[in-house]
């Protein structure tokens, strides 16, 4: 394996009831990517527009399930969302920088959400505001 190929998945779960796809990668690392993360930052012409500042916001995607995932050649994924959305293909390379970087597009992610003004819309906010008290602190 060259330094330089991509990481593989050697496992890929869809857990329909924790609503998250738990992938393993060859080089060790394992990620559960939640359904509405994938979701809202779905490589398709339709969430990501046709050039920077086109993204189109995806909102109330919070309890947006999976019904089946497609492979696609030997390099990726395509999802078939609850909501009727199936375009996005989720190379390997994609998901495992979904995995790694998952807390920093979350907070991108409710930024913007807030910025348009929907509050409380992402699953992320509320599980985050389901423990106690809600003052802002991260533990």
């Amino acid at each position: 394996m060259s330094p330089h190929s991509s990481p593989v998945p050697v496992s890929f779960k869809v857990r329909k009831v924790s609503r998250v796809v738990e992938v393993e990668f060859d080089d060790g690392a394992m990620f559960a990517l939640p359904f509405e993360l994938m979701r809202v930052y779905s490589p398709s012409a339709e969430v990501r527009g046709h050039g920077p500042g086109q993204e189109v916001l995806q909102t109330g995607k919070r309890n947006v399930g999976i019904d089946g995932i497609e492979p696609v050649g030997n390099y990726g994924v395509k999802p078939l969302f609850s909501d009727g959305h199936a375009s996005g293909i989720y190379t390997w390379e994609f998901l495992y920088q979904l995995g790694r970087d998952q807390g920093t597009l979350w907070e991108a992610y409710l930024q913007k959400l807030e910025d348009a003004g929907f509050t409380r819309e992402s699953g992320r906010d509320q599980e985050m505001s389901e423990g106690g008290h809600g003052c802002g602190h991260h533990h």
